[in-house]
């Protein structure tokens, strides 16, 4: 059933495009960007004139309740911090790093920052707290060589600082100051002095550098995006422009993404910071297990604008279905569900449309797009009547996008204010990310829904990096085959590498969600190992009846997967096998791995390869 939707003001959708002879197709919004400000914190000094005691940021405390910062409240902060931050004579070149996860704190610090032209580089906790050799995490500190580094709690992240940051560096912990190193409470940092910070607020401007972000190292070490305020401010616009109805109505978010990820410390704290809104951290995750989090939270917190993943959606849909006070708190002023990172289920979209018809009745604008840590990130997104599996919208009003043709595929390429001009202290990868226009390489496929009609959007066809061949020369695209397979095994698994450059067919290393296996394999343990999942026969039976079944739907040997092998043991974050992000390098994986991908090709498979059964006619 399909009822009537929500009414929602998004932003025009209007597209040009422009067909060469070589089959490069170059596509642009007609309209022109609006105005923007030079830098971040003017917006922040805007909204604390204009509304100074609405709340900016919230996040819970200790005793469970909200601790709000207004907008105010946040300038205030980023005067006193930006004024410590300048008389250390900080900079791009000796910029503030970050290594704990979003709280208040490190907003204010972010935003002292930010307010002073100083930048900052939040990294992933997970190069502290999971890594065992920090070797990425030394990388990055060799990298930007900071002149102090921030963490919450001194006791978690003292091994990583002890053993990666040199012993010059100030050190300003929130609490439990490091055993046997000067460290610096976070409280004197609010000492600083505001004279000092309004001298350097005015210098700022929209080639100052805001922030260091990181790529997720999926192809090597990360690599360090410059963000620039004036890239921040553009992309503030171009979200603002797409999603109208900002304009009148400040939203609320609540959000877990990493501040460390251009989607949460760019994209969402952007969106409330440009249009006044609240944001609320949330401390969830998108797991069965730390959805709870955002469950709580969604019963006192009513948001305008939504994001989560599939599989955070699919964790959320049982307590929804439950509990009528949840699905009136989250659907109440709800306008927009946003999702990213994997294609959404046809029956993830059904089943949230129709709980949104029980409680509102009717249904939510539900969508995606695509951007990169590079576009700042937004650039492309779906608006009204881009509808389909893997539609991700068209360009952002103020972007220009590039499709070339490459391999049987349109790689997209991307110009405009919002890209980075690159790589920080690395211009040989710079050089390399351009082409000879000045277009970044996204270096993913696109595709019109339509090719007759441009309006219906461009669909995501894959990654040209991970696309190869078989032995019979048919190209593979791995990204929806990856996607179609995770999907088609319904959270059993949370990824896959694919297999078979210069090999007869296709196979697949998958990578178990253990909470997922246990809740069909009630003698596991609630969070069984890899090995106990692998070794698990009913497990085991239940992942061979899905290759067959998603062997029944494949056309040809390029995307039926004639072989598969569960890991063992999970991928490792020092080994490169996997990101801070969750993400699989399918290179290094294969790599680090070759006893799985021989398996797969033995001529006699041993007890550990599944494989579907043999379709009769």
């Amino acid at each position: 059933m399909v009822g009537a939707m929500r009414e929602v003001r998004m932003g025009p959708s209007e597209v040009v495009v422009d067909r060469r002879p070589d089959g490069t197709v170059y596509v642009h919004s007609p309209l022109t960007l609006g105005g923007y400000p030079a830098r971040v914190t003017e917006r922040l000094e805007h909204w604390a004139r204009r509304t100074p005691d609405h709340s900016f940021m919230a996040a819970r405390i200790d005793d469970g309740d909200w601790r709000h910062l207004s907008y105010a409240q946040m300038l205030d902060s980023a005067r006193r911090i930006g004024g410590a931050l300048v008389a250390r004579k900080l900079s791009a070149e000796r910029p503030v790093m970050i290594l704990s996860s979003g709280d208040l704190e490190h907003a204010q610090i972010a935003f002292g920052a930010l307010h002073v032209g100083i930048a900052h580089a939040p990294i992933s906790p997970a190069y502290s707290l999971v890594s065992t050799d920090f070797a990425k995490l030394r990388h990055l500190v060799e990298l930007t060589t900071p002149g102090l580094v921030y963490v919450a709690d001194g006791a978690q992240f003292a091994a990583a600082i002890n053993a990666v940051v040199p012993a010059d560096v100030e050190v300003v912990v929130g609490k439990n100051p490091i055993p046997g190193r000067a460290c610096t409470p976070f409280e004197d940092l609010l000492k600083g002095d505001v004279a000092l910070a309004d001298a350097a607020a005015p210098k700022v401007g929209p080639d100052t550098i805001s922030k260091f972000l990181f790529t997720s190292g999926s192809t090597g070490m990360p690599k360090g995006v410059i963000n620039t305020h004036g890239m921040w401010c553009a992309n503030m616009e171009m979200l603002a422009t797409h999603f109208a109805y900002f304009r009148n109505e400040p939203p609320v978010l609540l959000d877990w993404s990493p501040w460390n990820h251009t989607a949460g410390g760019n994209h969402d704290i952007g969106i409330c910071l440009y249009n006044g809104g609240t944001f609320y951290l949330d401390g969830g995750l998108p797991t069965p297990n730390g959805i709870k989090t955002t469950i709580r939270n969604l019963k006192e917190v009513s948001p305008t604008w939504f994001y989560n993943i599939p599989r955070g959606y699919d964790a959320m849909i049982p307590f929804l279905r439950e509990d009528a006070q949840l699905r009136q708190s989250f659907f109440g002023n709800l306008k927009v569900l946003w999702y990213a990172a994997a294609s959404m289920p046809q029956h993830t979209w059904d089943e949230l449309q129709s709980l949104a018809r029980d409680t509102i009745g009717a249904e939510l604008f539900m969508a995606t797009g695509l951007g990169a840590t590079e576009t700042s990130p937004f650039a492309i997104g779906g608006n009204i009547g881009m509808t389909g599996a893997g539609v991700v919208g068209l360009p952002s009003v103020g972007l220009e996008l590039k499709l070339v043709p490459n391999a049987g595929k349109l790689e997209a390429r991307v110009k405009g204010p919002n890209v980075t001009p690159g790589y920080w202290r690395q211009p040989e990868l710079t050089a390399k990310a351009y082409d000879e226009e000045g277009y970044y390489k996204l270096g993913d496929a696109l595709r019109f829904f339509d090719p007759e009609d441009p309006s219906k959007g461009l669909v995501f066809d894959g990654r040209v990096t991970e696309d190869f061949k078989l032995t019979t020369g048919t190209w593979v695209s791995v990204g929806p085959l990856k996607l179609k397979l995770i999907e088609h095994f319904g959270g059993l698994i949370k990824d896959a590498v694919i297999t078979g450059l210069d090999r007869d067919y296709l196979g697949a290393l998958l990578i178990p969600d253990p909470e997922a296996c246990a809740s069909v394999a009630p003698d596991l343990p609630k969070l069984p190992t890899f090995a106990q999942i692998a070794a698990h026969e009913g497990l085991r039976a239940r992942f061979a009846e899905l290759l067959t079944s998603l062997a029944a739907r494949s056309t040809g040997s390029s995307t039926r997967i004639a072989r598969a092998m569960v890991f063992e043991t999970p991928p490792s974050i020092d080994a490169g096998e996997i990101t801070d992000k969750g993400s699989i390098n399918q290179a290094a994986v294969q790599k680090n791995r070759p006893e799985m991908v021989l398996a797969l090709y033995a001529a006699k498979p041993d007890a550990r390869v599944l494989q579907p059964e043999r379709q009769t006619a």
